[in-house]
């Protein structure tokens, strides 16, 4: 059996595919040309590049397997491909710990203007080093503040972990019963249960001194105008899970009244041409989308991925 994996995959997992006797070719084959080469394989594997929609499951009716390296299967067309007998995967555990340590790196970046300062201090660092000395001094730590998680799935758990393990409390809002505790992996070997608060979604908003979004795609902005009313005056606030989840217009305009103190942003609506005014935003924190980007990741989702794909197609 033939696999492609068309937005590439883990050497670890292309080993263990190939050790299982699959051919794995991954090289990638534009969108415009996956109908026709994709008859030659009988699996295929994305990331979040690649469209698997109505059109091409059915162009392709040699289809076994989709899987989804990775979490969210906004480009898949899941529930089509499952009516027409094709199995879809993907890997929600692999690239959880990574998103939640890119969440911290743009709340850490922000309380202390590193988003600002970076841009800055290679032009004015040596003729205003006392000017951005003095613009820079006002930040604040995260020990002892609140963050609110919105979505309390597998990534928004392990951000959660991260901000307890910084002293910091955690509320969060889901549409599911969650857990009163969450388990923290201490040196030697030690874990503790830590206290985690449930609240409504209009709860956590005025209590939170930073939000971090961990929702799938919806069709209308979880964060808006009429909810920037209503969150803490200076809340910080992060998005790592999907382009759409904030209203970005709105964002500005909260960050421009200081109603919002700072942004982290790795998705955006209009991927890969996010909008000039969040680009150019002395406000914003800004990553192109890399949240599950590390080799420990990737090597976990290769691993992961091949082993489903083992599994399925061998049935």
């Amino acid at each position: 059996m033939r696999i492609l994996a068309n937005d590439g995959i883990d050497p670890i997992g292309q080993r263990l595919l190939e050790e299982a006797g699959f051919t794995v070719d991954t090289v990638h084959i534009p969108q415009a040309e996956l109908a026709e080469k994709l008859q030659a394989y009988d699996a295929i594997t994305v990331r979040s590049a690649t469209l698997v929609r109505q059109e091409l499951i059915d162009a392709c009716p040699n289809l076994k397997v989709i899987g989804r390296g990775g979490v969210g299967m906004d480009n898949i067309d899941v529930d089509y491909a499952q009516s027409k007998g094709v199995i879809v995967i993907n890997t929600p555990a692999a690239s959880s710990h990574s998103v939640a340590e890119l969440v911290f790196a743009h709340f850490l970046n922000g309380v202390r203007f590193l988003y600002d300062s970076n841009r800055k201090m290679p032009v004015e660092g040596n003729t205003k080093f006392g000017g951005l000395k003095k613009a820079y001094a006002k930040g604040v730590e995260l020990k002892g503040k609140t963050l609110g998680v919105v979505g309390f799935g597998r990534i928004g758990r392990e951000t959660a972990k991260v901000a307890l393990g910084l002293g910091m409390d955690v509320v969060y809002s889901d549409l599911f019963e969650g857990p009163f505790t969450l388990p923290l992996s201490l040196s030697g070997n030690i874990e503790v249960e830590v206290p985690v608060k449930q609240l409504s979604f209009e709860e956590l908003l005025p209590v939170a001194d930073f939000i971090s979004l961990h929702v799938p795609f919806t069709d209308k902005a979880v964060l808006g105008a009429e909810e920037f009313t209503k969150v803490k005056d200076g809340v910080g606030i992060v998005n790592a899970s999907r382009g759409g989840v904030i209203d970005e217009l709105a964002l500005v305009d909260a960050l421009n009244s200081g109603k919002v103190s700072f942004a982290g942003l790795d998705v955006y609506d209009s991927e890969p041409t996010p909008r000039v005014e969040l680009l150019q935003h002395p406000k914003i924190s800004l990553t192109p989308h890399i949240g599950a980007a590390t080799n420990e990741a990737q090597e976990r989702i290769g691993e992961e991925l091949a082993n489903l794909l083992i599994a399925n197609l061998k049935k």
